[in-house]
């Protein structure tokens, strides 16, 4: 399989990455991506092309990706930027499905949140927020991170995670999000406030957001 990845082919596009998932996921082939998991550890272009892949995968199957939740929460670790931020989105797919497994390593998952870039902080969200809907103790750990990063982030920035974990927060983490928010709304455009209530009737009517 890792003759079809895009550096493989001498391809620089991501075309040949996201038809190699579409294909192990449509035949459900856990050799195949297996050997795209090896990949993860080999040159820095393959294992770009390769976390790409599993992503993809975890997009259309999470369940064909949940056995490498440790190699994800590995990435997290990882020099590679491309690596930090794959990995975080394949935690993103995968966390409802294994979030014990994800809460073990949470300082990992906190320590990339910190350090991380955009896509990194963006998936961060999604996985606190589902840990926060799997358990209550994740969730009081959760919370008081969640609360600092929507009283500190750029303004511009909370629509888009308000909409990320809104579906999965509590009534209880709900109504602190509520209480920090409604003290920044000075700073939102129409446009965002309106994403941001949206967000919050997505809540209130239980419709999950990724």
């Amino acid at each position: 399989m890792l003759k079809l990845i895009a550096s493989a082919l001498k391809r620089n596009e991501e075309t040949p990455n996201v038809e190699l998932a579409e294909k192990l996921a449509g035949e459900q082939d856990t050799k195949g991506i297996a050997e795209i998991v090896s990949g993860l550890t080999m040159d820095k272009a393959t294992a770009n092309d390769c976390i790409k892949v599993l992503y993809e995968i975890g997009e259309r199957s999470p369940n064909l990706i949940l056995p490498y939740a440790e190699v994800f929460l590995d990435l997290l670790k990882s020099k590679n930027n491309r690596l930090v931020w794959g990995g975080m989105t394949a935690l993103n797919q995968i966390t409802a499905l294994c979030p014990d497994k994800v809460f073990h390593r949470f300082e990992d998952v906190v320590a990339a949140y910190q350090a991380g870039s955009v896509i990194t902080v963006d998936n961060s969200m999604s996985v606190f927020a589902k840990l926060c809907r799997a358990n209550p103790a994740y969730e009081e750990k959760i919370l008081p991170i969640l609360i600092h990063h929507f009283e500190n982030c750029r303004a511009k920035e909370i629509p888009q995670h308000m909409e990320r974990v809104a579906g999965y927060v509590t009534p209880a983490g709900a109504a602190w999000f509520q209480a920090v928010i409604g003290g920044r709304y000075g700073e939102m455009t129409e446009a965002q406030k309106a994403r941001v209530n949206k967000a919050f009737r997505i809540r209130k009517s239980g419709q999950g957001v990724s």
